[in-house]
């Protein structure tokens, strides 16, 4: 039959030549992640210095707020908490002298949301932590919280919080009530849908004039094409409405802004900094920490897409050979698969070279 229809001989050869071109190429993509630390996830809060030693006195309580919402409104999408964005302002503020509450609108046990690729020592900590875990499983309703038990207020981001952040007079109640007490107001990734309706007693809403960050709509509609149609509304867009100066950083890398008591954050990537600067706000100097492996590659990013590939690589080689410094390349990778969303295949390429770069330099 083959011989009768020569071009369907060829098209087989085509074929099947190009999956095994797709799967050398799959194979070598892979090839350059590490491969997950099976120990990582049996760190207990005892194996973090940051955690164990030089402990800081006591300086009062930090409320940390997480949705109760388990899916995306009308769709069956699945949502929650994100972990990392809770685990790792947790221990900063615990690593800082402040001991952390979790509530949420409806209390009890909420969802959260774990990314395995995200995870990190703090994050598998947080899970073993049986304190933390009591805490996350027994949330207490905002409508008890007594705002002026605490210095300041974080929410955590995670899709649900776009359904039950905004109308919930309590959760307005406290943002009011901490910020005009010269206290923290914190958000991070989609946990600003909290400022959203919140009015000050002067009459005047809370975003307006205020610098801002938050999950943008590029990072977003990205995700989650059909977004506008899932969601109440976009939450940049939402959040300049109410007169916010909205401040955008690079899709998926560390953004913070810092305005006088409101800090807030774009990403899940801003996490870090953002609660050290609450801290920070707060009157003390945030204890030092040894920069994860992720914050170094964030950085090799920033580098990578202001300066070009050279530069990146160049800034890789330091932190490796002079700074003895890890650099998580699965996110290297990651933003290649981001590239090809974005149909930027040329970038796709680029970024897998400085992820194999990066790899060629951990190991000689």
């Amino acid at each position: 039959m083959l011989k009768k229809y020569p071009i369907l001989k060829w098209s087989l050869v085509a074929f099947t030549t190009l999956l095994i071109l797709l799967f050398a190429f799959g194979w070598w993509f892979i090839s350059l992640i590490p491969s997950l630390d099976k120990g990582m996830a049996e760190t207990q809060v005892q194996d973090l210095p940051y955690l164990t030693e030089n402990i800081s006195a006591k300086r009062g309580k930090i409320l940390a707020v997480v949705t109760s919402v388990t899916t995306m409104g009308d769709t069956d999408k699945s949502t929650g908490y994100e972990l990392t964005e809770l685990s790792r302002a947790y221990y900063v503020f615990q690593a800082n002298g402040f001991e952390v509450d979790v509530a949420s609108p409806l209390g009890g046990a909420p969802q959260v949301v774990i990314d395995d690729e995200d995870m990190g020592a703090f994050d598998y900590a947080f899970l073993n932590d049986s304190t933390a875990q009591y805490k996350v499983k027994h949330t207490i309703p905002v409508n008890q919280i007594e705002a002026t038990d605490y210095e300041a207020v974080f929410f955590v981001g995670g899709k649900g919080t776009m359904f039950d952040f905004p109308e919930n007079t309590a959760i307005q109640s406290i943002v009011r009530t901490l910020y005009e007490s010269d206290k923290v107001v914190g958000a991070v990734c989609h946990g600003p849908a909290a400022l959203i309706n919140v009015t000050l007693n002067n009459g005047q809403h809370l975003l307006k004039n205020k610098q801002v960050s938050g999950f943008t709509n590029k990072e977003e509609l990205l995700l989650i094409p059909d977004a506008e149609t899932i969601f109440p509304f976009l939450l940049q867009d939402e959040l300049m409405a109410q007169g916010a100066r909205f401040n955008e950083g690079a899709m998926y890398l560390e953004q913070i802004s810092h305005d006088q008591n409101l800090v807030t954050g774009q990403n899940p990537w801003s996490t870090w900094k953002l609660a050290e600067t609450m801290v920070a706000q707060l009157g003390y100097t945030p204890k030092p920490r040894t920069i994860t492996a992720e914050e170094n590659a964030v950085e090799v990013l920033k580098v990578y897409y202001t300066k070009g590939s050279d530069k990146a690589k160049a800034r890789i080689e330091q932190m490796i050979t002079k700074e003895h410094k890890d650099v998580a390349r699965m996110l290297f990778a990651s933003h290649s698969i981001v590239s090809v969303m974005k149909r930027e295949l040329g970038q796709c390429f680029s970024l897998m070279g400085l992820t194999s770069y990066a790899k060629k330099i951990a190991n000689d």
